[in-house]
This record gives structure tokens, sequence and C-alpha cells, in this order.
């Protein structure tokens, strides 16, 4: 039984043998990643070691294959998405999830009091062509994709920590709908990847009614329900992603060999 920390997972894009290497050697109780995972491989074969103790929400990239998003949703790790619901993980916290990206073809809350175009996937692949669709729901970037269905049914739930890909309101290109959804759920922590920074946002939390976190690129945080809040793994500069990413191509190509 692992007894420590809950680990928090900036953007990996594809890197994730560190995730493996800090969750063993803290034993994390539990690993949840921040979207934008984009696996080489199908994610319990990338988290072998440690795949009981991995929650995750999609990002905008994974769907930006057919190999994107076969590796997460036909994962033997898939029921782990928080993605519009509640979980309760080891150490007793309410882990509400909510992955995606806001998109103005979909939903872009905030501009000009823009009404969204569809109120959940199912009405948007009805009005989407047959030859575009992704396994009978609209075309498959949309299934990362938020609608408002999604965000209404999460207010009705409560939770502790509310772990989102877009950034709630305190960044400079966050969400203030975000802000209000933690608030309706009664959340303590907001804890947020997307953006490859961690933006000291502690100024705004009186305002906000929870502490609000970013994780950088692949790095690594350890938040507890206080708040208290350690970095383990810095963020990469947003700069370097192009080596990682490749570095994650190589690290593949010797796995394949």
């Amino acid at each position: 039984m692992n007894s420590g920390p809950v680990l928090y997972v900036g953007d990996p894009h594809g890197c994730l043998n560190h995730v493996t290497q800090y969750a063993n050697d803290l034993h994390a109780s539990a690993v949840v990643l921040l979207g934008d995972i984009q696996p080489l491989r199908p994610l319990h074969v990338e988290l072998e070691g440690i795949f009981e103790r991995v929650w995750f929400i999609h990002g905008n990239h994974d769907t930006d294959s057919k190999q994107d998003f076969e590796h997460l949703w036909d994962s033997k790790l898939a029921d782990r998405n928080v993605h519009g619901r509640v979980v309760v993980l080891p150490d007793g916290t309410r882990l509400a999830g909510l992955g995606g990206v806001f998109r103005e073809s979909v939903y872009y809350p905030g501009v000009r009091d823009s009404e969204p175009r569809y109120r959940n996937r199912t009405a948007h692949a009805r009005l989407t062509p047959r030859q575009v669709r992704w396994r009978n729901g609209p075309a498959l970037r949309h299934w990362s994709s938020i609608y408002p269905d999604e965000i209404d049914s999460l207010s009705e739930q409560e939770a502790d920590v509310l772990i989102t890909h877009e950034a709630p309101g305190y960044h400079p290109n966050g969400f203030s709908i975000l802000d209000t959804l933690a608030q309706t759920m009664g959340v303590k922590v907001s804890v947020h990847g997307h953006h490859h920074d961690a933006i000291d946002s502690s100024s705004d939390w009186q305002r906000q009614g929870f502490k609000s976190f970013g994780v950088g690129l692949a790095g690594i945080t350890s938040i507890d329900l206080e708040g208290n809040a350690l970095v383990v793994v810095p963020g990469r500069d947003d700069s370097s992603r192009k080596a990682h990413r490749q570095g994650a191509y190589e690290t593949l190509k010797a796995f394949r060999e």
C-alpha cells in the first residue's frame, strides 16, 4: 500500500519514464496526469509499473492522431479517465476532472457572451458529415473539445480537487467559468496543465475561494488537500519541447528494435 503524496504531472507529450521513477521513489499514493499525454504505446504499457495508481484527463493533443487517441481511449487504463466525473483517491481525496479545451467552433465561454454551437458530443455528431465522424461521434479532434453539458453535469457534484487541462481565470489565457465550476463544486484546490507554466496565483486565492496551481511541461508537483505544493520536477522550458518529443521518439525506436 502506497501512502505517499498525490503527484500531479504536467503535459508529458510522450515522455513518461520519469513519472514511474518518481512515483516509486516517493511511494506516491496516486499519480494524476493533466492531459496532452500522447503516450508512444498504450498508457498501461508506458506506466506498467504504477498503472494501479494512475488517473488522468485528456488534453487537446491527445486527439492529434489516431495513435494518440487509441493509446489513451483503448488503453486498459481508459476507465481511469476522470473527465466529467468524480473519483475517490486512496487518501480519500474526491477528484473531479474536465479534460480537453474550449474551441470557438463548439463552445468558447467569455467571448461576447458567445452561445455554444453544440450542447454535447451527441448533438455535434448528428451534424457532422458521416465521412468525417470518428467512432460515430464528431471529428477526431472534437473528442477533446469541451461541451457545456459536461460542465453542467460536473457542477451538480462535489469534490475536493478539480483537475482541468484548461486554466481557470487567474491565468492570462484562462477561463473564469472554471472558477465558477470550482466554486460550485466546493473544491479546495484546482490543478491544470496545457500552458506549460506554473504561474504564482496565490494573490488570487482569496478571491477565487480555492487554491490554483499550474504544472509545467512534463513537470511533477505534489499537492495536498490544504494546498501545500512541492515541486518535485520543475516543468521544462517550452522551447525544449521539440527536443523533449524527439527524445521520446528515440526511446520508442529503441524499444521497437
